[in-house]
C-alpha cells in the first residue's frame, strides 16, 4: 500500500473512509469499530487505509515503509490460519489468535501513541475466542483501536456488537457502480451484463469479469435450460459441474438464476417451486463442504430442477 492509499479507493469506499477518518480525527469514534456490509465491497481495504491514517504514515516515512511492507509493529491483523498439521486452512478464528492479538494491543506503541488491531473475518470468531475478545473490548486503553470486519455481523454475539460503533457499507448507485467498472477497463456490454447478474454489486461483478465467473454463469444458465427441455441428463450435468473446483460457484449461480427467474413470474405455483429449489441449491452448496459424494448430491438437485420446471409439479425439495 505505497503512496497515499486512498487514491485507489472506489467512490463508495472513499466516502466510508472520509466519514470514519473525520470521526476519528474529531474524537467522535471510540476504540472499537465494526466494518459491516456485503462481501467484496472493500471493507478490509478501507480499514487498512484508516490504520495507515491513524498510525501517522503520511507524516512518517519509516512508518509508511513498514506499513507498506506489512511489518509495522503497531498494526496487527488476524484471519484464517493453517491447522496445526498444515493440511488446510482453519474455517474459524480461535482463542489463541485473539489472546495473542490482545497481548500485542496492550504493548507500548513503538511509533507515536497509537496501536491498531484488525480481525477479518470477525464473523468467523468461535465462541471461546468471542469471550476472550469481549474482555479486550470491555477494558479499552487510550490510543488502542480494535476493528472488526464482518459480512454477517449478526453472527457476532450481541455483547460484542453493542460495544462497537458501526461503519456500514451498502451497494452504491447503479450509475456509480457501472462507471467504476468501466474505469477498471471492462467493456461496457460485459460490465452491464455482470452488474445486472450481480444485482448491482460492483465488487462481485468485477470479480466475475476478472476470473471468468460471468462465462461460468452463462454455462450454468444454458445447462439449466437444457435440463428443463430434457436435452441434458442430470447425471451428465452433475458430472461436469463437479469435475473441477467450481462446483460451489456453479451452485451459487444456479441458485441466483432461479431467484431471478422466480422474480419475473406471475404464477404463484411456479414461484413457490423455484423458491423451494433456490433453498435446496443453497443447502446442496453447503453439503459440498462435507464428505458427501458431490456428483450424486448435485445430480439429485438437478433432477429436482427438471421436475420444478414441469407445470403442476410439487415444489422441489419437498420429496425427501
Amino acid at each position: 500500500m505505497s503512496g497515499v492509499p486512498t487514491s485507489g479507493l472506489a467512490p463508495w469506499q472513499r466516502r466510508a473512509h472520509e466519514q470514519a477518518a473525520a470521526a476519528l480525527d474529531g474524537g467522535r469514534m471510540g476504540h472499537a469499530l465494526l466494518f459491516c456490509g456485503p462481501p467484496m465491497l472493500g471493507k478490509r481495504r478501507v480499514a487498512e487505509c484508516l490504520a495507515w491514517h491513524v498510525l501517522g504514515c503520511e507524516r512518517d516515512a519509516r512508518a509508511r515503509q513498514l506499513f507498506d511492507a506489512g511489518t509495522h509493529p503497531d498494526f496487527t491483523a488476524i484471519g484464517f490460519v493453517p491447522t496445526k498439521d498444515g493440511s488446510r486452512m482453519r474455517t474459524e478464528i480461535v482463542i489463541e489468535q485473539v489472546r495473542e492479538l490482545s497481548e500485542k494491543l496492550a504493548l507500548t506503541p513503538q511509533y507515536g501513541t497509537t496501536k491498531v488491531a484488525l480481525i477479518d473475518p470477525a464473523d468467523a470468531i468461535n465462541n471461546a475466542a468471542c469471550n476472550a475478545l469481549l474482555k479486550t473490548l470491555e477494558e479499552p486503553q487510550p490510543g488502542r483501536y480494535l476493528w472488526l470486519v464482518a459480512a454477517n455481523p449478526m453472527r457476532l454475539p450481541a455483547t460484542i456488537r453493542s460495544r462497537c460503533q458501526r461503519l456500514e457499507f451498502r451497494l452504491p448507485p447503479r450509475v456509480e457502480a457501472l462507471d467504476w467498472l468501466l474505469a477498471q477497463g471492462h467493456a461496457e456490454a460485459a460490465a452491464v451484463e455482470a452488474l445486472d447478474a450481480a444485482r448491482g454489486h460492483p465488487g462481485l461483478a468485477a470479480g466475475w469479469l476478472r476470473d471468468g465467473g460471468i462465462e461460468l454463469r452463462r454455462e450454468v444458465a444454458a445447462d439449466l435450460a437444457a435440463l428443463a427441455r430434457g436435452e441434458l441428463s442430470a447425471s451428465e450435468a452433475a458430472r461436469r459441474w463437479t469435475d473441477d473446483e467450481g462446483a460451489g460457484q456453479r451452485l451459487g449461480h444456479a441458485a441466483d438464476l432461479a431467484a431471478a427467474k422466480a422474480a419475473g413470474l406471475t404464477d404463484p405455483g411456479r414461484t413457490r417451486r423455484l423458491a423451494a429449489w433456490f433453498d435446496e441449491a443453497n443447502r446442496t452448496r453447503e453439503l459440498l463442504r462435507t464428505t458427501v459424494r458431490a456428483d450424486l448430491a448435485v445430480a439429485g438437485l438437478l433432477l429436482q430442477w427438471r421436475e420444478a420446471m414441469r407445470e403442476g409439479s410439487e415444489p422441489a425439495g419437498r420429496r425427501r
